[in-house]
């Protein structure tokens, strides 16, 4: 689906998940703020609506660690859920495992990795 996948140095975190899957290091323009608070929306809504929680996406803060009990309380296979909605949702791969529990640690690294791979399947809508 992707000829090339992209990545941006912005989150450090990110950046090196998507490296360490071969993800091509290049420039790529920053989304509007509103783009980027509509994508912020859309993963919580994704995260809430396919782990069946039981809180309103407006309950979950940017920056909240989404496993462990410090958190969301999120398990492995909550994990595994989020993987394929994001597949699904956005187009983003998470094939290795060191890359999705950087990824999947907050809202705001995975709005990070959405947002740098170009093209989502939800800008193609």
């Amino acid at each position: 689906m992707y000829a090339q996948p992209v990545k941006v140095l912005a989150c450090p975190i990110v950046s090196l998940a998507l490296e360490s899957q071969g993800y091509v290091k290049m420039e790529a323009p920053l989304k509007s703020k509103s783009q980027q608070e509509d994508l912020n929306k859309r993963i919580k809504v994704m995260i809430v609506d396919n782990l069946m929680l039981q809180i309103s996406p407006n309950d979950i803060a940017d920056d909240a660690r989404l496993f462990g009990p410090d958190g969301l309380g999120l398990d492995s296979v909550d994990a595994l859920q989020l993987v394929v909605a994001l597949d699904k949702n956005f187009g983003l791969k998470i094939a290795d495992p060191s890359a999705a529990k950087q990824i999947l640690h907050s809202v705001s690294s995975i709005m990070h990795a959405v947002m740098h791979l170009g093209d989502s399947r939800s800008s193609k809508e």
